[in-house]
């Protein structure tokens, strides 16, 4: 093959090489586009199925949509809350406490009488067969928040019974349930503290 021949074909290949990569960049971008929206749309649906777990009952806003940012002792807190006839009626928030394994994240919903509606663990690395007892699909343990408040036990109960608390342990598991215990307390501290913005009265605003 002449020299000639070979730049050109050389010239040929690459502007084809060149093409496809362009053509396939081309494509990837589209479909990134395409999906984009439905990504969203998933991922919209699966946290309200998690806000609507701890907070029961119906509400004639957007959850998503109604939101305040505080801050919080271990950065900004992001508070979705419910209304009923334009007034709050309950909020949600993530909370995080230390487990054996790592944080512990979960997410609580609590009434503006400051009473838990539910709390549920959203994200956690704890033993399987010890501490992931704090699963609903595991154990009812983490039901007993439901009703309580900062009265109800009092402030130096909010722990688990091997500190003097009135919070069952697991076997071999303690760490894991105070981690939790001491997470969902710091929640109704946070309420406490903030519940005249967090129920969007004297001046709150969102």
């Amino acid at each position: 093959m002449k020299l000639e021949e070979l730049r050109t074909k050389l010239v040929y290949q690459g502007i084809l090489l060149g093409g496809v990569a362009l053509l396939t960049s081309a494509a990837l971008s589209f479909a990134s586009r395409a999906t984009e929206a439905d990504i969203k749309a998933a991922e919209a649906a699966d946290l309200k199925q998690s806000l609507t777990q701890v907070l029961p009952g119906e509400y004639e806003n957007d959850l998503l949509k109604d939101t305040v940012t505080l801050p919080g002792k271990e950065g900004d807190v992001l508070v979705y809350r419910g209304r009923r006839a334009g007034k709050v009626e309950a909020v949600v928030y993530r909370v995080t406490g230390r487990g054996y394994a790592g944080a512990i994240v979960c997410v609580m919903g609590v009434s503006r009488e400051g009473k838990i509606l539910g709390v549920r663990v959203i994200n956690h690395k704890e033993t399987p067969g010890l501490g992931d007892k704090i699963e609903p699909a595991k154990s009812d343990w983490i039901h007993s928040f439901a009703g309580k408040w900062l009265g109800e036990p009092a402030a130096d109960k909010w722990a688990v019974k091997k500190d003097g608390g009135v919070f069952d342990q697991f076997a071999g598991a303690t760490i894991t349930p105070r981690g939790v215990v001491g997470a969902v307390k710091g929640g109704l501290e946070f309420f406490e503290q903030n519940h005249a913005v967090l129920l969007d009265e004297a001046g709150g605003k969102s």
